[in-house]
């Protein structure tokens, strides 16, 4: 872990974009605090390659919806994520959190779920009880590639992938597999289980960057999916690799 033991700021990342062809990013949170969020927000106004943010407030606060009042003035803004990733069975189904998330609609703010695997059928009853939110699926759920999981993330995959609000996100999967010995044969059958659920309109490349460095380059991690695709056609590789992200997150 040391390699990200270390401030990265948007300097760091612009070179990569640049050698790599992207030309926006969205910036996700990492720190669950309001101060991450107007610290992201910060950065984007000083970054024109940063398109948008996807920040945290508190989405059970009593005041939600006045919070979100004043978020929705700040145009970089798209979204919100909770770290749920390990969190107790049941949370994310938890009356008051249920609640706010579904508050994001009025605003037309995203919701980004980042879980582990056998949280699956648990985001699959939270997200089908707020079908006017738009979710995406952080990281596809962080398989536990060391170990070859499959069957139960397939089909809890399958499964939340037949509610239309929700997309998904091909990133971090490096940082599940073997960090020193993965190979790109390694992603295919999830790769295959993800585009056979989402379809091509729903699947939206993520770098995981900074994190991804423990395992990757960014280079690294954007080849396994372009790889992948390309013997899609041209359109469909464009979709994958930034329209349906910027679709989705209403990214100028």
């Amino acid at each position: 872990m040391e390699t990200i033991r270390r401030d990265f700021l948007p300097a760091d990342l612009k070179p990569e974009l640049e050698k790599h062809g992207i030309d926006g990013c969205v910036a996700v949170q990492a720190d669950q605090s309001e101060s991450e969020t107007e610290f992201l927000l910060a950065l984007a106004d000083a970054s024109d390659f940063i398109k948008g943010v996807v920040g945290w407030t508190d989405l059970r606060a009593t005041n939600l919806y006045d919070k979100l009042e004043v978020y929705s003035q700040f145009e970089q803004l798209k979204g919100f994520r909770h770290v749920a990733q390990g969190q107790p069975e049941g949370f994310l189904l938890r009356p008051d959190f249920v609640k706010g998330v579904g508050q994001l609609a009025a605003f037309d703010f995203t919701y980004d779920i980042l879980i582990y695997s056998n949280q699956l059928n648990e985001a699959f009853e939270f997200a089908k009880l707020l079908p006017k939110v738009r979710f995406v699926l952080d990281h596809i759920a962080k398989p536990n590639m060391k170990e070859s999981e499959t069957d139960q993330w397939s089909s809890g995959i399958k499964k939340l992938s037949d509610l239309p609000n929700v997309s998904c996100k091909v990133s971090g999967m490096v940082t599940e597999a073997d960090w020193y010995t993965w190979k790109k044969s390694d992603f295919e059958p999830y790769l295959n289980d993800v585009f056979e659920a989402f379809g091509l309109n729903r699947i939206m490349f993520g770098s995981d960057w900074p994190v991804c460095l423990v395992a990757a380059k960014y280079g690294d991690m954007m080849e396994i999916l372009a790889d992948y695709i390309s013997s899609f056609s041209k359109s469909e590789q464009q979709k994958i690799m930034g329209d349906n992200a910027a679709k989705f997150y209403n990214l100028d």
